[in-house]
C-alpha cells in the first residue's frame, strides 16, 4: 500500500476547508516527487539536504500560518495540520517543518520586533535559512528551569555561554532560538530567549565560538538532524534578545502547547497509517489456508485499532477546532500530547505484530514507524510530564 492508497479520515474533518485541501494535494506531491525518493539518502547522512526546505519554500508551504506581510501564507494552523499529516502519511521525519515552519516562526512572531520580523520570518519562510530552537541541555531536559547556559550582558549585547542537546535541525540550522539565563539566581523567571544568527555575514562561517556536533545516530527518525550545540561566549547583539529580558519561560509555557498539538496531529496520523497497513496486509496475507484477516483474533485486534483510530481522530480534530478558535488551553494540549502518542506507540506494536517476522524489518514501513514513533513520548515534554501538568489541574 502507497501513501497515496492510504485513507485520510482528516479529509472529512470540518477544519479541511477547501484551500486546506489544496494545501494537502500539494503537501502530497512534495514528499512523493521530492523528499521520498531521497529517503535513503537523508537517512544514511544522518540529515536532509537543505534544498528541500529551499523547494518546500518555492512550493508556499513554509510558514503557512505566518502573516504574508512577513512573507508567510497567510493562512492559519489547519493549513500547517494538513502538512503535517501528509508527511506523517508519507513516512517522512526527516525534514522537522514543526519546528522549522510552526514553532520558531510562531516565537518570533509572537515576540519579536518589527524589525526581527521582518528580516527573520522571510527567510524562513523562502527556507533560505534552516531554523532550529535550542532548550534542552544535557542535565536540563523537561526541567527547563535547571538550564545552565548563560547570557551575560556586554556593553553591546550578550556573550552566551552553554551546551544544547537534541536540537532537531541542529545540524542545518543557521538561525537558532537559544533559551539562556540573564538570571542565574531566577529559576525560570530569570531565563530569556535569543535569535541568534550561526553565519557570520561577512565570512559566511560560523560565527565565532559556536561548534556543533555530528547528527546522533538515534533508534528511529535517522534522517532527521539532531545534534549537540555548543555556545562558548558566543556574542549577540542586544537586538537578538526575543521580547523582553527575563520573561523567555513565560514565552515557551504559552508556545508549548502549540508544540504539543503539532506532535499529537502527527501521532493520530501515524495511528491511522499503521492501522490502514495492517488492514491491508491482514487480508492479503495467507496462512493455514487462509487469510490472516480471517483469523478472529487478528479482525479483533484490527477492530480494536480502529477504534483507537477513530477516537483519536475526533479528539486531535477537536484540539485543531478549539486552536484555531483560540480556545486550546495548556492541559488539553498536554492530554492530547500524552493519550495519543502513547496510543501511537501501542498501536503500531500492535500492528506490527500481525505482519510478524516482517514487521520486524525494514522492508515494511511498519518496522520504520516503530522505531520512528518511540521519540513521541519523550521530546516536547515527557509523558510522565504531561501527566504532572495534567493533575494540577484536577
Amino acid at each position: 500500500m502507497t501513501a497515496a492508497q492510504l485513507n485520510r479520515p482528516y479529509m472529512q474533518s470540518a477544519w479541511m476547508t477547501e484551500d486546506v485541501t489544496a494545501v494537502a494535494a500539494l503537501s502530497r506531491d512534495f514528499f512523493a516527487t521530492v523528499v521520498t525518493p531521497q529517503a535513503e539518502k537523508f537517512a544514511a547522512q544522518g540529515h536532509p539536504d537543505k534544498e528541500a526546505y529551499r523547494r518546500a519554500g518555492e512550493l508556499g508551504l513554509l510558514c503557512m500560518s505566518i502573516p504574508e506581510e512577513y512573507g508567510g501564507g497567510g493562512g492559519t494552523f489547519a493549513h500547517e495540520a494538513a502538512l503535517l499529516t501528509e508527511q506523517t502519511l508519507a513516512g517522512d521525519t526527516s525534514l522537522h517543518l514543526g519546528v522549522h515552519s510552526i514553532i520558531v516562526p510562531h516565537y518570533i512572531n509572537a515576540y519579536g520586533s518589527e524589525e526581527q520580523k521582518k528580516y527573520w520570518l522571510p527567510r524562513i519562510a523562502s527556507g533560505e535559512v534552516v531554523a532550529a530552537i535550542a532548550m534542552t541541555e544535557p542535565g536540563a531536559g523537561s526541567d527547563l528551569q535547571s538550564m545552565t547556559t548563560r547570557a551575560i550582558r556586554t556593553a553591546d549585547g550578550y556573550r552566551i555561554t552553554g551546551e544544547k542537546t537534541f536540537i532537531s535541525n541542529g545540524y542545518n540550522a543557521d538561525v537558532v532560538i537559544v533559551a539562556a539565563k540573564t538570571d542565574p539566581e531566577a529559576r525560570g523567571a530569570g531565563i530569556s530567549l535569543f535569535i541568534v544568527d550561526l553565519v557570520d555575514p561577512v565570512t559566511g562561517d560560523l560565527v565565532a565560538g559556536f561548534s556543533r556536533g555530528k547528527p546522533m545516530h538515534k533508534i528511529g527518525q535517522r534522517g532527521q538532524d539532531t545534534t549537540t550545540l555548543t555556545f562558548d561566549e558566543v556574542f549577540v547583539p542586544a537586538s537578538a534578545l526575543l521580547g523582553q529580558e527575563n520573561t523567555g519561560f513565560r514565552q515557551l509555557k504559552t508556545q508549548l502547547a502549540s508544540e504539543r498539538l503539532i506532535l499529537a496531529v502527527a501521532a493520530t496520523a501515524a495511528i491511522e497509517k499503521a492501522v490502514d497497513l495492517a488492514i491491508a496486509y491482514a487480508k492479503d496475507r495467507e496462512m493455514f489456508g487462509q487469510r490472516l484477516f480471517d483469523f478472529q483474533n487478528a479482525r479483533f485486534e484490527l477492530a480494536e485499532c480502529t477504534t483507537v483510530a477513530r477516537v483519536a481522530r475526533i479528539f486531535v480534530d477537536d484540539c485543531i477546532d478549539k486552536h484555531l478558535a483560540g480556545e486550546l488551553d495548556a492541559t488539553t494540549a498536554a492530554m492530547a500530547k500524552y493519550w495519543l502518542s502513547d496510543q501511537q506507540c501501542s498501536v503500531i506494536d500492535r500492528c506490527l505484530q500481525l505482519f510478524g517476522g516482517y514487521g520486524y524489518t525494514l522492508e515494511y514501513p511498519i518496522g520504520q514507524m516503530y522505531a520512528d514513533a518511540r521519540i513521541q513520548r519523550i521530546y516536547a515534554g515527557a509523558n510522565e510530564v504531561m501527566k504532572e501538568l495534567i493533575s494540577r489541574s484536577l
